[in-house]
């Protein structure tokens, strides 16, 4: 089906094609017919199945064939700053040929450009919901006109605490709006959260929530925790071409690995919460570009990282829940390409191991590297220190408005 068949705007269409896609992905097939109609929708599909066009193309198409009176006539929530940006990004892709206006909404920068856009009325509004909280309350946020609201990645604004904020701006809202709720899953508090939100919805599920998207070959690799350095530097010298993304846990151990990497000659960088935003955009788009071959991250990134060149998704440790390791692995094969996903899984990790394959309804492939040395530690990789860094005042151990 061409996306000319969706009955959308010819400068949309147009849009698209200049992009390069030819048909829409299932989602999109079947969302944007139902959101053209004006219906409240929830919509699960797994990461990189192209969630941000079904809400954004018929929500552009609506505006260009029924011109408002003036204001903010979309709001999109969602939970991250890098994720605000992209779909900020991919809105500027498919409205390249209107006058439509958007803007990004989050915090780490100042407030001066985001109420310019706020209080001018620009046409859609992305926001992670603590930053929009603070300009709510220094009045700075006009929503009376506001005709659709999307709460995108719900299930990741639950878990980052954000529903009692996400409550707070529902709450100043006009009543009649249009509701969409995208998500890669809809566990039962998403589903309570879409029952106090949308009316009479159409529930569409691309997939097997548990699922990871297809095109990813998965691959347990069985390494002791102090052996996981010099597998990771030869899985990564064996592979020498594309992309890769690692996942470390928490920051301290997202800035060890990626000196760890630098000092044994990867063209490596890195983001987690402590690293300030122009320095995160600088890490994002060096990695897009090429100029670095491997991301280390935290899981800031397994939201709103769009880069459809990554080949390798590697755990280095291994995600708590089902959800998150579909959305890590969901960082490779984008847009219907293929991808590897590799967790390096030490012995006291198997219990979480175990889990995470019993809710997805499949054993995942064991590996053994041949050649591999498990047992001796080469003196380089033991223990190096990155140079000392004073780490903000944040609090780290509660939720944190972003």
């Amino acid at each position: 089906m061409p996306f000319k068949s969706l009955g959308l705007h010819d400068d949309l269409v147009r849009a698209v094609k200049e992009l390069g896609f030819t048909r829409p992905t299932p989602i999109q097939e079947q969302a944007i017919p139902v959101i053209l109609e004006g219906r409240d929708v929830v919509g699960g599909a797994q990461t990189g199945t192209g969630k941000t066009a079904a809400f954004l193309l018929p929500i552009l198409h609506r505006m260009l064939t029924n011109p408002g009176r003036g204001g903010t006539r979309a709001l999109v929530l969602t939970p991250t700053r890098e994720l605000a940006l992209q779909i900020e990004d991919d809105f500027r892709d498919l409205a390249r040929f209107t006058s439509l206006r958007a803007d990004a909404v989050y915090g780490g920068v100042g407030f001066a450009d985001q109420t310019h856009a706020l209080t001018s009325g620009f046409d859609v509004i992305i926001a992670t919901p603590g930053r929009l909280l603070d300009h709510m309350q220094r009045g700075h946020a006009k929503f009376g006109h506001l005709e659709v609201l999307v709460l995108d990645e719900a299930d990741r604004m639950l878990d980052m605490g954000f529903l009692p904020d996400i409550r707070r701006i529902l709450s100043k809202l006009p009543r009649q709006r249009q509701n969409l709720l995208f998500s890669a899953t809809v566990p039962p508090e998403i589903a309570a959260l879409a029952d106090q939100t949308v009316k009479d919805p159409v529930t569409i599920q691309i997939g097997h929530r548990a699922a990871s998207a297809a095109g990813i070959r998965h691959a347990v690799y069985p390494v002791s925790q102090d052996r996981k350095t010099p597998l990771l530097l030869e899985i990564l010298n064996r592979n020498k071409t594309g992309s890769v993304l690692v996942f470390a846990r928490t920051r301290r151990r997202a800035e060890r690995l990626s000196y760890t990497l630098q000092h044994s000659g990867i063209n490596v960088t890195r983001i987690h919460s402590d690293r300030s935003q122009s320095e995160r955009v600088n890490a994002l788009e060096g990695f897009r570009s090429g100029k670095y071959r491997v991301l280390v991250a935290t899981d800031i990134a397994a939201r709103g990282l769009d880069v459809e060149s990554i080949t390798h998704v590697i755990n280095y440790d291994i995600p708590h829940t089902r959800e998150e390791y579909v959305h890590r692995s969901g960082r490779t094969a984008r847009a219907e390409a293929q991808g590897d996903a590799f967790t390096l899984v030490a012995p006291e990790e198997e219990v979480i191991l175990r889990t995470i394959e019993k809710e997805m309804g499949q054993p995942l492939p064991r590996v053994v590297l041949p050649d591999f040395d498990y047992g001796k530690i080469a003196p380089i990789l033991q223990r190096p220190e990155p140079p000392r860094k004073v780490f903000g005042t944040r609090t780290y151990g509660g939720r944190r408005r972003r």
